[in-house]
């Protein structure tokens, strides 16, 4: 798995931000059954820049959490079953053969405000908006009340996973 990460934000959290992260998209990849390993770029950035993105890509003029940009567009959430490594060029890095599933932008700030408003650490609200991007990634969901009750069992079993829990 390659994570490129880049933290912009200009915050210090006081939390090794990229290892929570690698550990998190690990333990959603194997969650989710991904076949291959796969390669996601992380943006940590502030309110300013995480409004632009979310104005620009989405038409909503209002600071956010987390953004996912996913790379694939999946049939059914988590299924890659319609994936092809060897005629799917586009879809896998031709240097390393990863996956690529697409980007995650946290908003650092943000990040830290819920922790509080929730009563959690940043540790947990950070991992669980990389769980929560993560799944988006790779087809998942929360419009329906269905996809919600799912996506929120996944999300329990990653943050289980990584030994990060209520």
């Amino acid at each position: 798995m390659t994570l490129n990460y880049e933290d912009e934000s200009g915050l210090n959290l006081g939390l090794p931000l990229k290892e929570i992260a690698e550990a998190v998209i690990q333990a959603s990849l194997k969650d989710v059954g991904c076949p291959w390993d796969a390669e996601v770029n992380l943006l940590v950035t502030g309110e300013q820049r995480i409004r632009e993105m979310n104005r620009d890509f989405r038409g909503i003029d209002r600071v956010t959490d987390v953004l996912s940009f996913p790379m694939l567009e999946f049939e059914r959430s988590g299924d890659f079953s319609f994936l092809r490594k060897e005629e799917d060029d586009s879809a896998f890095n031709p240097s390393t053969g990863e996956l690529l599933l697409g980007d995650i932008v946290i908003c650092a700030g943000r990040a830290a405000l819920q922790a509080q408003e929730y009563g959690h650490s940043v540790k947990r609200e950070f991992a669980f908006l990389t769980a929560h991007s993560m799944l988006h990634l790779t087809g998942f969901d929360h419009i329906e009340e269905k996809e919600r009750l799912e996506m929120e069992e996944h999300q329990r079993r990653i943050m289980e996973a990584v030994g990060i829990v209520r």
